[in-house]
């Protein structure tokens, strides 16, 4: 994402963090239902169901999978330092690919341990510093706790540290080996990875090891419990983060129509931006109708909760599911019109880009205002540029 919008969320983000635990007061609801025709009953009934399946069927499994993908890249990181080569840095590249790909199917989930620790500003701020990255290599040290840290590592410092220091693999490969600084520029790669490591590590522990429960078990709807939370981190996660960070500020969309095409994701290996981008919104639309990642059967989900609620479309009166579904596949539609390359679609291409954020926006609306709306949840987080 970038830069100003990780800028915007850090204090919001260390506050909301303050708050990712549903104290025991705050389960009230969460009790099997003893009368069936009570409309608060069934309805705490259904966020049960609906937490148990994404939890269970869709968060776990899905980091489980990260995991999987990022061991590989973090074995063949390590394998580069140890021996930096051209097989080895081919070997890293495509694990890279691997694990961002991947990494995609679980930005979305910011609640709880990833809520808490912010893991999304340690993975994926884009643009990356550069000029930082340099003054961290040079200096041999540097925090990564600060907001100003955030695009000097992650994903995108990593493209830059794979793809991005020279024309060929020869001129990268020289860069971790004869040159004056190449010491250092191993070593940065490993901190890099060990932080990545380090940051993930916290979270996917803390789903396994006990916060599966809590976050099951608060089924309240105030704002510190599990359903208010989720649907906020899912709803600011398509506004901010696929919509406008893949889509709007690159496009120029959001910035009066002055194209930033540096600013894509993945920019040192610009074919990557748009199958990223295709894979996050895939994902984010496979969660609202929740398909297990394990079956890839829907179950309880935000959509069965949707329409136990009955809820409308407030412009056309129809079934509000069917009217998400159908703005989901429109934007897909738009997506799968792009080429891979999505730096070069926004400088020869970009009223098509544009309209992949156009279709955007209109889901945005429906989510954050006729979906929250049905479900009586608040919108707790904040934006100045519109719904």
């Amino acid at each position: 994402m970038t830069q100003f919008i990780a800028k915007k969320i850090a204090v919001v983000g260390m506050f909301l963090g303050l708050l990712w635990a549903c104290s025991s007061n705050e389960n009230t609801d969460s009790v099997t239902p003893t009368n069936p025709t009570n409309p608060t009953d069934q309805a705490s009934s259904d966020r049960k169901a609906m937490l148990t399946n994404i939890a269970d069927n869709i968060i776990i499994p899905s980091y489980a999978n990260f995991k999987t993908k990022f061991d590989v890249m973090l074995a063949k990181s390590d394998a580069f330092a140890t021996k930096p080569d051209k097989a080895s840095l081919t070997d890293l590249r495509q694990a890279w690919v691997d694990a961002y790909t991947e990494w995609q199917k679980v930005e979305l989930f910011d609640v709880g341990p990833a809520e808490q620790y912010t893991l999304r500003n340690f993975f994926n701020i884009y643009p990356t510093d550069v000029a930082g990255i340099e003054a961290y290599v040079a200096a041999g040290s540097g925090t990564f706790e600060v907001p100003a840290s955030y695009p000097k590592q992650g994903f995108p410092a990593m493209d830059y540290m794979i793809n991005g220091l020279g024309q060929t693999d020869d001129a990268i490969v020289a860069r971790y080996t004869t040159a004056a600084d190449a010491a250092k520029r191993v070593a940065y790669l490993k901190r890099l990875t060990g932080q990545m490591n380090d940051m993930f590590t916290k979270v996917y522990s803390e789903w396994t090891t006990g916060y599966r429960d809590t976050f099951v078990n608060c089924t309240a709807l105030n704002a510190g419990c599990s359903t208010s939370k989720l649907v906020n981190g899912y709803v600011l996660h398509y506004e901010r983060y696929i919509r406008s960070g893949k889509i709007g500020i690159p496009s120029g969309a959001m910035t009066n129509g002055t194209p930033a095409p540096e600013k894509v994701e993945a920019y040192y290996k610009k074919d990557l931006s748009l199958p990223l981008a295709k894979t996050a919104h895939q994902a984010f639309v496979d969660f609202f109708n929740g398909k297990s990642v394990k079956t890839g059967q829907e179950g309880p989900s935000l959509k069965t909760y949707l329409n136990g609620l009955g809820a409308k479309d407030s412009r056309t009166g129809t079934s509000l599911v069917d009217i998400v579904n159908a703005q989901f596949a429109s934007s897909t539609q738009q997506l799968n019109s792009l080429k891979n390359n999505l730096y070069d679609e926004v400088k020869t291409n970009d009223a098509a880009v544009v309209q992949v954020y156009t279709e955007m926006q209109k889901a945005v609306r429906m989510l954050k205002v006729d979906m929250t709306t049905a479900m009586s949840i608040t919108i707790t987080y904040t934006d100045n540029d519109g719904d």
